[in-house]
């Protein structure tokens, strides 16, 4: 990946990254390290890339609109900005850059930000999204992926699903030798039809499992489609409803452009203690699939992660990797990143309580409330039970006086103390991140900070039951 901006004409230069593209790809056919079917995947994702390019600014533009400030080369080796602005006519695939849009359109909240060296916000909660856009992936690395790490998790999934197939069947004593069997033929030559090749080892006396095993097997995705990431971005969100506000409005706007997406916001099962979202898009054209990836990450999150990625990838080349747990380490390195983002939406509980008393003031004379939009309103993710549990346990502690509004402006009614708080412990709700420590919680010497505990425990309750 080149980190910085090539001299000459975008248009003349990607041209010639294409035709050298498309070179490497024929030589690694012609050797046999690919097959037919995956050059044919590489050629459509690796020709006409500036029409591609193209795309990717106008997946941007329909969820953005126009950039908030001016285009600047983004150095990967730092996790900043160059500080020199690129001219749209010298945009190109060939390296990332970094530019700010927002997520909505309230042009208020637009002027209580300011844009800090790199990808920072000084506010700690805006509608500024922190757009990343990452140079087209080199060939070269592309070949390694679908050869590589994609190649060997294919195999094993064909592997297994033949194993499978074959024991449901009673086949016991055959499976165990096919599925060695197969992990031979495939590490001979790259192979992407498996149920072809498998149905081959198998040989006749299997005829009746035929249907089932092809079945299964058609299922696996071949290791080329695995590669989706030659076109890519990455958006930096601070808050986690805004990132799923985003991804709503890509399934509201292009639907019939989404190849797939996941949630992992609150996911605490995946070894890594990784957070975050991804939606993978068709930028292609008619019948042509290009599959596009956006990575939704919140800042503070990122911010983190990248100052722990030195301390991973020293310890996963370690000779001693395995004896190290890398897995583990790297969950505690990912836990306190989560945290830090709590700890950010504590604060932000905390800058809210300070606003309380003027909204309700504010709410009474026209009937907005300022709350609206902040963030704004998406999917619980949570199941309805959690809600209603924490909202019938909320009401008795107002009602004991555990929470209560303290320097509101004006004398506030049982019903407004409530309906702050409902709002409160929702936003922390939609809000923060799971964690994995049970023994970890805020300072309660403030409300908010008792408020954010008293939610995530009934959180903490949920996952230890499930």
């Amino acid at each position: 990946m080149n980190d910085t901006q090539p001299d000459g004409n975008a248009q003349s230069l990607t041209l010639e990254r294409d035709r050298k593209n498309l070179s490497i790809i024929d030589r690694a056919l012609e050797s046999g390290r690919i097959n037919d079917e995956a050059a044919e995947y590489l050629r459509t994702l690796y020709s006409d890339s500036m029409i591609l390019f193209r795309e990717v600014f106008h997946v941007l533009g329909k969820s953005f609109g126009a950039p908030k400030t001016a285009v600047m080369q983004y150095d990967y080796a730092t996790d900043s900005v160059v500080d020199e602005p690129i001219k749209i006519s010298d945009i190109n695939p060939l390296s990332p850059y970094l530019v700010q849009h927002r997520l909505d359109a309230d042009p208020m909240r637009n002027q209580f930000f300011a844009i800090l060296p790199g990808h920072k916000i000084e506010l700690s909660v805006s509608s500024i999204v922190t757009v990343i856009v990452a140079a087209q992936k080199r060939i070269e690395r592309a070949l390694d992926k679908i050869t590589g790490k994609y190649y060997r998790d294919y195999v094993n999934d064909v592997a297994r699903a033949a194993y499978r197939v074959l024991i449901a069947d009673g086949r016991d004593a055959s499976a165990r030798a096919i599925s060695d069997k197969i992990h031979a033929v495939f590490n001979e030559k790259y192979i992407s039809n498996a149920s072809e090749t498998v149905l081959s080892i198998i040989g006749r006396g299997h005829e009746k499992i035929a249907v089932e095993m092809v079945r299964a097997l058609d299922k696996i995705e071949k290791p080329h489609h695995r590669l989706q990431d030659v076109w890519r971005v990455k958006c930096l969100f601070d808050l986690i409803p805004q990132a799923r506000t985003f991804i709503e409005r890509l399934y509201s706007a292009m639907p019939e452009r989404i190849i797939s997406s996941r949630d992992k916001f609150y996911d605490m099962a995946n070894p890594r203690n990784y957070r975050d979202a991804k939606i993978i898009l068709n930028i292609g054209h008619g019948s042509t699939i290009v599959p596009m990836e956006i990575i939704c990450q919140v800042r503070t999150f990122f911010e983190f992660e990248s100052k722990t990625h030195i301390a991973y990838e020293t310890a996963r080349k370690s000779k001693n990797a395995k004896s190290d747990n890398i897995e583990a380490k790297l969950a505690t390195y990912m836990e306190n990143g989560v945290k830090a983002y709590n700890q950010m939406i504590c604060q932000c509980l905390e800058d809210l309580f300070d606003r309380i008393g003027w909204n309700i003031l504010y709410a009474q004379d026209n009937g907005n409330s300022m709350f609206e939009g902040f963030p704004h309103e998406c999917k619980l993710y949570y199941p309805q039970k959690i809600l209603d549990n924490i909202n019938e346990k909320l009401d008795d502690a107002i009602e004991n006086e555990v929470f209560r509004v303290e320097n509101a402006p004006a004398k506030l009614t049982p019903h407004q103390q409530s309906k702050i708080f409902h709002f409160m412990a929702r936003f922390v709700l939609v809000s923060a991140m799971p964690y994995m420590q049970h023994d970890w919680a805020m300072s309660p010497k403030t409300q908010a900070g008792k408020l954010f505990n008293f939610v995530m425990t009934e959180v903490q309750r949920y996952y230890k039951k499930s």
